[in-house]
């Protein structure tokens, strides 16, 4: 979302080609395809559940030109909230035809056999997004289990005015972020480049993702869970380093305190995703036209590339009696013109479609950062860097974990990695309760 913090367990996921196999050995059978039985005579009637503003909207401008497929939408809760809501309704035969996904929980729907995979109906979709982004919604070779809808790339957000006056560099790699969070430090020791905040594990998540990690993977029917593998040590190791010096600060992010501390230049800067401006004009509303935006620090010089916070998709249920006509739907939703011009504008959505990540309603940068006008160019092309990643079936029990052990690292600014590990024996040992073959 545009104007909104990221909802609950927003992530980017990818799945390799033996993720369906690994479903299996949890005691799914694989989710429908397409194939359904032909449509009762009259208007085809789908009900789509998402929590996105707007949507009704947008499936109007569908329904006035699509007389034999309406499309109603039910407005309902998001994250954990709607996870669980369609897995029940699934179990019962009485799921959505469509239902609004987060990426993250992708496989968790799949291994409950709640989508269908739309494959046959896909065209040539693919080609709209950026690798990294359609490999989200992939399951297999073959398989696809919803169209990408919107995304969250990270990037860096900083006070142009305060960068100047303290002398700071806009940080290209981790390492000139980390000198000039020392450098702020050493100059006014009431300043801030920023904050850890143990309250986001998808922030660190994406951070981990930028930085290569792979949590979950399969090979033949078992689960490989490496929360703990060397590129999101290397994040921990990082983050953590700062922390225990007193480089950064180690408040969580979203309170009042966050707030007044990015309004009146406490803090400098912010590691966010593209959706920022609408949290920073609410957070930091003198800043507006202080603030720029630029690429994400990488870990080498010289490369090009960067993770997600937040995002979501649009899946097809298996429980659907017209699993076609809903795939059609969801292809126009996400990748007609007219249909993502007014998801920006209806929804407030920074669309996965890259044609439209420029120009038409994004073709103006965002009002609080009116000073930098190419503020859509730039974050196109930051978009289409956006790295891969692996997810699982329980994701949120690992982000629980992560709150739960970082925020006591964090405040106690104690070992980073130990709290790492105690996420991953977590995760792992919650896959194992749960009935899945995994290694770790």
């Amino acid at each position: 979302m545009l104007s909104a913090a990221p909802r609950g367990l927003r992530l980017a996921l990818g799945l390799t080609s033996a993720a369906v196999a690994a479903t299996l050995v949890a005691g799914c059978s694989s989710s429908g395809t397409t194939s359904a039985a032909p449509a009762a005579s009259g208007p085809v009637h789908l009900t789509y559940w998402a929590w996105a503003p707007g949507l009704d909207q947008v499936a109007a401008i569908w329904n006035k030109s699509h007389p034999t497929i309406q499309v109603t939408v039910e407005k309902q809760a998001s994250g954990d909230d709607l996870l669980t809501k369609v897995i029940t309704a699934s179990k019962a035969g009485s799921a959505p035809d469509l239902v609004q996904a987060e990426y993250q929980a992708l496989p968790t729907l799949v291994s409950n056999s709640v989508l269908a995979d739309i494959s046959a109906q896909d065209g040539s979709a693919s080609s709209k997004f950026a690798p990294g982004i359609w490999q989200q919604v992939t399951l297999g070779t073959n398989a696809v289990y919803a169209i990408p809808q919107d995304s969250g790339p990270l990037m860096f957000y900083y006070r142009t005015d305060l960068f100047t006056k303290y002398g700071l560099t806009v940080p290209t790699t981790w390492d000139q972020f980390k000198a000039d969070a020392e450098k702020l430090r050493g100059e006014d020791s009431s300043k801030y480049l920023t904050t850890f905040s143990a309250n986001d594990a998808g922030l660190f998540a994406g951070l981990a993702q930028q930085a290569g990690a792979q949590w979950w993977t399969t090979t033949g029917s078992s689960w490989k869970v490496s929360l703990d593998d060397a590129a999101t040590q290397k994040v921990a190791s990082f983050w953590g380093g700062l922390v225990k010096e007193g480089a950064i600060d180690n408040q969580p992010m979203y309170t009042p305190a966050w707030s007044k501390a990015l309004d009146d230049g406490t803090q400098l800067a912010w590691v966010s995703a593209v959706w920022a401006p609408g949290v920073l004009s609410s957070s930091a509303p003198s800043g507006k036209g202080k603030w720029a935006m630029a690429p994400l620090p990488q870990w080498t010089a010289g490369q090009n590339v960067t993770g997600s916070w937040g995002g979501s998709s649009t899946a097809v249920t298996a429980d659907s009696k017209n699993k076609a006509a809903a795939a059609q739907f969801a292809l126009w939703l996400n990748t007609d013109p007219q249909a993502v011009a007014a998801l920006v504008k209806d929804s407030y959505v920074y669309p996965a479609a890259t044609d439209a990540q420029t120009g038409g309603a994004l073709a103006t940068a965002p009002d609080y950062f009116g000073n930098q006008p190419d503020f859509y160019t730039q974050a196109a092309k930051i978009a289409a860097t956006t790295e891969p990643a692996a997810w699982g079936p329980n994701v949120n029990t690992a982000y629980s974990a992560f709150k739960d052990a970082f925020g006591k690292a964090a405040q106690n600014r104690s070992d980073f990695l130990a709290a790492l590990s105690s996420v991953q024996q977590t995760t792992l040992a919650d896959m194992k309760t749960q009935g899945f073959t995994v290694s770790g």
